[in-house]
């Protein structure tokens, strides 16, 4: 026996089983947890990672199987149970109160009381403890702060700081990197080496392999509710993680066409607002998939929606094939060709109450709209031709859409604006959130669109992403362009130094 194998767990989950209506979202499923190590939960979207991870947390309950935690069999079925017994759980989705303080978030449930006055708050408490521990993530966060007015990486942050606050022998990051600039990450990576040399263990949802090689210890690879296997990360390649997770090999991460280019389909001329952006010029072309780089906050989702008309601009124009265009409003935008993927995909992207019908044809209701009559069975004609076309998994086209994975979530966004037949695309964070087959699929839909002449803006975080897929890059600093590279021209390190610097490299406009 060597002396991986010699390490007991001290979380075993045994023969997990757990059914929703027409869906097996894990058939007998083994999980164990040693302490002190990174336990990745690898696996594409709708693969079970959620649900196990909602069933030790107390969200769910499981059908069948057992869990045991020190070698005695204990029942988690509340959140609170889970609390109880030192889980805890950083969702991918927050679970933060928008109108309450970061410390308020921070402390939810358990306010500390003033000595001597139970009952009372003792907020001067709360605050220096909560400005400690974002102190420790290197985040410079007012604790008093609405959440609301807070983006989504220091929101995730905050999400973080909630889970160190309890103490935990068991924390679960389900996509705690997703919104993360690569400072910020190396920050949260030295938190969690911090907390496995105190024996905290750490259960690691990511879909960025790169990342989980670099933090994890082992690896449970889960496809289609069942478990794959459990291997060490350090001799397993990514690869073989691939092969695992998707049951195939995908010879192309990044599987970008040569399209020619076309006319020029955008031009945006000294976009401002005061604040947030500064004299912002780019063009894009029929045929181009547009990079935009940047560290966050450097204005790139601000952008994105002051095109799309979702933000004011105090100064500057915006052409679309040729002509100047008044858009000061999404419907405006829209009625013009554009289409916006946004960053937040279940705040803005998507009504999670109604279906997956619902969801697809909202942006094409004439098409199978007389006198203020639908045509139902046209309509989910429709929908079922793109859940087809875009391979979304769902058990029906009546699924309600809060009820899919995040990565099928994300395809009927796609789906909503291709039937949409716009022509402009801005996509914010395509991929964020999406595991690696996904990430494909949605590649091949990018190059689709510009194979009959759109033209897309593609807005990310990961620069792989960035340099794989794009034909021109632009980078942004502080609400400003700062670089323009061709994709024979661009390097990790030349768009990092132009988001960093922030000297102008290169002419941001073609002719």
């Amino acid at each position: 026996m060597n002396g991986e194998e010699a390490i007991k767990p001290f979380l075993e989950m045994r023969g997990i089983v757990k059914q929703f209506p027409g869906v097996l979202a894990l058939n007998r499923v083994d999980f164990d947890l040693r302490p002190g190590e990174v336990h990745v939960l690898l696996g594409e979207n709708g693969a079970g990672k959620s649900t196990l991870i909602k069933i030790l947390s107390g969200v769910h309950t499981a059908d069948e199987g057992e869990i045991l935690l020190d070698g005695r069999p204990v029942h988690i079925r509340t959140p609170h149970d889970a609390k109880a017994l030192g889980i805890s759980t950083i969702f991918q989705e927050f679970t933060l109160v928008p109108d309450m303080s970061v410390a308020e978030n921070i402390f939810l449930g358990r306010f500390p009381s003033l000595p001597g006055a139970a009952g009372f708050v003792d907020w001067k408490r709360m605050r220096e403890e909560s400005a400690a521990l974002l102190r420790s993530l290197n985040v410079e966060v007012d604790p008093r702060t609405p959440v609301r007015q807070l983006g989504v990486a220091k929101q995730q942050m905050v999400e973080i700081a909630k889970a160190l606050s309890m103490q935990a022998r068991i924390i679960v990051m389900d996509e705690p990197t997703a919104a993360l600039a690569s400072a910020e990450i190396e920050q949260l990576f030295r938190t969690i080496r911090e907390l496995k040399a105190r024996g905290v263990a750490v259960i690691y949802i990511s879909h960025r392999l790169e990342e989980v090689r670099h933090i994890g210890d082992r690896a449970t690879v889960l496809r289609d509710g069942e478990k794959i296997g459990t291997v060490p990360l350090a001799t397993t390649s990514i690869d073989e993680l691939i092969r695992m997770m998707v049951g195939r090999e995908l010879k192309e991460k990044f599987p970008k066409v040569e399209v020619p280019r076309g006319e020029e389909i955008l031009r945006v001329e000294h976009l401002s607002r005061p604040g947030v952006l500064h004299d912002i010029s780019f063009n894009l072309f029929r045929g181009e998939i547009l990079g935009i780089a940047g560290l966050v906050g450097a204005g790139r989702t601000e952008l994105a929606r002051a095109i799309f008309g979702a933000d004011p601009i105090s100064e500057g124009r915006v052409l679309v094939k040729g002509q100047p265009v008044q858009i000061t409003s999404p419907r405006d935008a829209i009625r013009h060709g554009l289409a916006l993927l946004p960053e937040d995909r279940k705040r803005h992207g998507l009504v999670l109450g109604m279906t997956v019908t619902g969801n697809i044809t909202i942006t094409m209701l004439d098409q199978f709209t007389r006198a203020g009559v639908m045509d139902l069975r046209k309509e989910r004609s429709l929908a079922q031709q793109f859940v087809e076309r875009i391979r979304i998994a769902t058990p029906s086209l009546d699924r309600e859409v809060r009820y899919l994975s995040g990565g099928n979530q994300q395809k009927v966004v796609v789906a909503k604006w291709v039937g949409a037949q716009a022509d402009i695309f801005l996509f914010d964070e395509p991929t964020r959130g999406i595991d690696v087959g996904a990430k494909v699929e949605v590649y091949h839909l990018m190059n689709e669109l510009v194979q009959k002449g759109a033209g897309v803006i593609m807005i990310s975080s990961e620069l792989p992403e960035i340099l794989g897929m794009s034909d021109r890059i632009l980078v942004m600093r502080a609400g400003r362009i700062c670089g323009m590279f061709h994709r024979s021209e661009a390097t990790p390190e030349r768009i990092l130094d132009a988001a960093i610097s922030g000297e102008p490299v290169y002419a941001c406009m073609e002719a």
